[in-house]
């Protein structure tokens, strides 16, 4: 908050409030994939600033967990296809692989 002096009375201003409600809700989101269509072009992968393989997760059909992931949507925006969309992280579970012994 930052108060602004106009002439005699004095307002609060926040500058920030819509960026505060955006990044709260990314900060509780995955980067969800629909791997159906994926043609493993590796767009995701390439700019995504963290140097997560995304495109991996779109093969496995699980979603960007890994905790280096700053939900910054590059490989959300950058993907040609529009397969990746962010999900509440309750709503977009990861599928776990379970091994049957033979």
């Amino acid at each position: 908050m930052r108060s602004v002096h106009t002439g005699v009375t004095i307002g609060t201003v926040d500058w920030f409030k819509a960026d505060r409600a955006k990044y709260a809700n990314l900060s509780t989101a995955w980067v969800t994939p629909e791997p159906r269509r994926c043609v493993q072009c590796g767009m995701c992968s390439f700019n995504c600033p963290m140097s997560i393989d995304v495109r991996r997760h779109v093969w496995r059909s699980e979603p960007v967990s890994v905790g280096r992931c700053l939900t910054c949507g590059e490989c959300v925006k950058r993907c040609p296809r529009g397969l990746l969309r962010f999900e509440p992280i309750t709503a977009a579970t990861p599928s776990r692989r379970v091994k049957q012994a033979r």
